[in-house]
């Protein structure tokens, strides 16, 4: 009695994989497929819309606090902390619900899937902010026809720059946090430690400490982009050169250390 030879099983790789735009309309609609992400997203909006109603109704008006302007801003200062979780559970998400082996499977090259969940989380995030500007606008109109404030329409274009730059900035920030410890609990408490902790930490000792204050920027990401939303909004080359050095610090080599994890680690 003779053994049946089993046939060897060869990976055509010259099958055209999955398109980049499936894989982007599929990572973007796994931001709301759980009820996790959903109610996030709806939460994000929410916490939106209640700001716009404390400045339109609550704030006392005069010194522009009614205008559109101010709105955007404080629509901007809202979304700069929540929007980057979103990102962190696109990628984590994966890991946490154990579902990186189908994904890996139907697209084993899996720096295409990165670059889907990059650019998922970007849409979702711009679509997020114009929702925002959105109900900036309502509250502009609210405060001068309801509470009849004297309100202006006019907005700045360096004001809208810092609206949309800022957040797309922390939104990569939580990115590469999120690539490189592949945890949601662990990336969204290493944001809100850089966003939060880091900045009065390396303030405080900048001010105690004159050398430190000095070497700050150089380190900080947080301090660095302050010449990028203030004053004049024209960073000097050394102020350019801080701005890069950090952001390759805690941007770059978060990402670039999370891509090479993920692209070499076992999916269970």
């Amino acid at each position: 009695m003779s053994a049946t030879a089993t046939p060897h099983t060869t990976i055509d790789t010259d099958r055209p994989g999955v398109p980049m735009t499936r894989l982007i309309a599929v990572e973007t609609r796994k931001s709301f497929d759980t009820r996790a992400g959903r109610w996030f997203s709806f939460s994000i909006l929410g916490l939106c819309a209640l700001v716009m109603l404390v400045v339109a109704f609550l704030v006392p008006a005069g010194n522009g606090a009614q205008d559109f302007e101010f709105f955007v801003s404080a629509m901007g200062g809202t979304l700069g902390y929540f929007l980057p979780i979103i990102a962190i559970m696109l990628v984590t998400s994966e890991w946490g619900q154990r579902t990186g082996l189908v994904t890996f499977t139907l697209e084993p090259r899996r720096s295409r899937v990165v670059v889907a969940k990059l650019v998922a989380s970007l849409i979702i995030t711009i679509g997020v902010m114009i929702l925002a500007l959105a109900l900036g606008a309502l509250g502009t109109i609210l405060a001068g026809s309801v509470r009849g404030a004297d309100v202006s329409w006019s907005l700045d274009g360096k004001m809208m720059f810092t609206f949309f730059v800022t957040n797309v900035i922390v939104v990569l920030i939580g990115f590469a946090f999120a690539m490189l410890l592949m945890n949601t609990a662990a990336a969204i408490v290493a944001y809100f430690v850089y966003s939060l902790v880091l900045p009065i930490v390396v303030g405080i000792v900048g001010s105690l400490v004159d050398w430190f204050g000095d070497l700050a920027p150089w380190i900080e990401f947080n301090t660095a982009q302050t010449p990028l939303f203030t004053g004049d909004f024209s960073p000097t080359g050394e102020e350019w050169g801080q701005i890069a050095t950090s952001g390759f610090l805690w941007l770059v080599l978060p990402l670039a250390f999370g891509i090479w994890r993920l692209l070499r680690s076992e999916v269970k």
